[in-house]
């Protein structure tokens, strides 16, 4: 599980996903989430939906946890 650190104590997923270099853009995301991506285990398709640290994310292959900088 690869681990990516944020700035502060939120990220939402699609920002997720651009900073952890799976999309370049929004409609990158848009196909990323239409492929399948899940939060914590359960589907999501929202790219707004909110990431706190510890949350875990898989998509496209890839297992990805947040982790907050304090």
């Amino acid at each position: 599980m690869r681990e990516i650190t944020i700035r502060g104590d939120m990220i939402r997923l699609g920002q997720l996903l651009k900073l952890a270099d799976l999309a370049a853009g929004g409609g990158d995301v848009k196909a990323i989430l239409e492929d399948g991506v899940t939060v914590n285990g359960q589907p999501e398709a929202r790219r707004g939906r909110q990431l706190h640290d510890g949350d875990e994310v898989h998509a496209v292959g890839e297992a990805l946890r947040v982790v907050a900088q304090p």
